[in-house]
């Protein structure tokens, strides 16, 4: 099971700027290109995705690979794109498509091509669709899926190498959304300001909070400070690693089998609680990540420097193995340049949406 908080609310390096905590993984990334001879190798891990999953993929895409039985466990969704110019028919659009799907509120709202929970909402009606829909520009593809009311969210990673027969569970993370309790005089502000944790974050917390921060919550009251399952956007994320149980593992290990060439990602998941995922049970798929995603169990504040990179150079160098045997069975990889554009790409439609819930 997940370990208990530690007493540091933060590790050394767990908000470095990236261009500083990364750097080490790219030269490593770039030594293993030389050593493949083609920089975009991962791109072929799983081959079906676009880039592997690394970047400028479609999250609808990666869902409709999944086959019957994964269909199951993949919380109900649709996918739309808004209109070019003529934007008042959005919200008819989006719940045409909401009904074809048998989707009813409350749903979550989020990009079709994005990252890191960049421009995910929370929607409970009509008019906060409106609003959402409103928020983005024009011709933006959305995914709108059910929101999964269960209490334990948490990331599976997962790997299998094309030459095996059952994959793995490398990672498990926990993600814990922070709450703050009311004291009946202290305001929201004041609340964020004070707790050893979210003290040292505000530029994180306080924006997705502007509207409400001279509130007072009453005794006792919570505060939910983000919606997003995401560290980068303030979520807490714990080392479940110890909960890999063979029983999680065959489920996984099953679903995953169930769509096509699939070979390496995240598994991102919400639970009924911790003991039935451990058995394998009682959980839904909300999203599935590619080469692009990370062992998120890093980002507890317990880990220390080395391990992570330890933990990111082996995965990264795996990509590279599964790209390479599956080169040899055929595939292709999409280029470098390639993998560049649609970096690009991807970049450019981030800075265009909205701030997450």
């Amino acid at each position: 099971m997940a370990e208990p908080a530690p007493a540091n609310p933060l590790s050394l390096f767990e908000f470095w700027p990236g261009s500083i905590f990364y750097t080490p993984i790219v030269l490593y990334w770039i030594a293993m290109g030389f050593r493949y001879g083609d920089f975009s190798v991962p791109s072929a891990a799983n081959p079906r995705i676009e880039t592997g999953g690394l970047c400028g993929e479609s999250k609808g895409g990666i869902l409709d690979l999944a086959g019957a039985e994964a269909k199951k466990w993949i919380a109900p969704y649709t996918v739309m794109t808004l209109a070019r110019g003529a934007r008042s028919e959005d919200t008819k659009i989006a719940l045409a498509a909401m009904d074809a799907a048998g989707l009813h509120f409350p749903v979550v709202v989020k990009p079709d091509i994005g990252c890191n929970g960049t421009g995910v909402k929370l929607v409970r009606d009509r008019q906060v669709l409106n609003e959402v829909l409103a928020s983005f520009p024009d011709n933006i593809r959305l995914m709108i899926q059910k929101l999964v009311d269960a209490p334990v969210e948490a990331g599976l990673f997962y790997v299998r190498h094309p030459d095996e027969p059952t994959g793995r569970i490398t990672s498990i993370t926990y993600k814990e959304v922070p709450v703050l309790y009311g004291d009946g005089s202290s305001t929201i502000e004041m609340l964020v300001r004070r707790n050893p944790r979210t003290s040292l974050l505000p530029d994180i917390y306080l924006p997705r909070l502007a509207d409400r921060l001279d509130e007072v919550p009453a005794a006792g009251e919570p505060v939910q400070l983000v919606f997003t399952g995401n560290h980068c956007k303030g979520s807490i994320f714990r080392n479940g690693c110890a909960d890999a149980t063979p029983e999680l593992t065959h489920r996984l290990d099953t679903l995953i089998k169930d769509i096509p060439d699939f070979y390496f990602g995240r598994i991102d998941v919400k639970a009924a609680s911790i003991g039935e995922l451990r058995h394998g049970r009682g959980f839904s798929i909300i999203e599935i990540n590619g080469v692009g995603s990370e062992a998120t169990h890093i980002w507890d504040s317990r880990t220390t420097l080395a391990e992570a990179y330890r933990t990111q150079f082996y995965h990264y160098r795996q990509t590279f193995r599964i790209g390479a045997a599956n080169r040899k069975r055929g595939w292709k990889t999409c280029g470098a340049l390639t993998m560049l554009r649609y970096w690009r790409k991807q970049r450019r439609l981030l800075a265009s949406y909205p701030l997450n819930d």
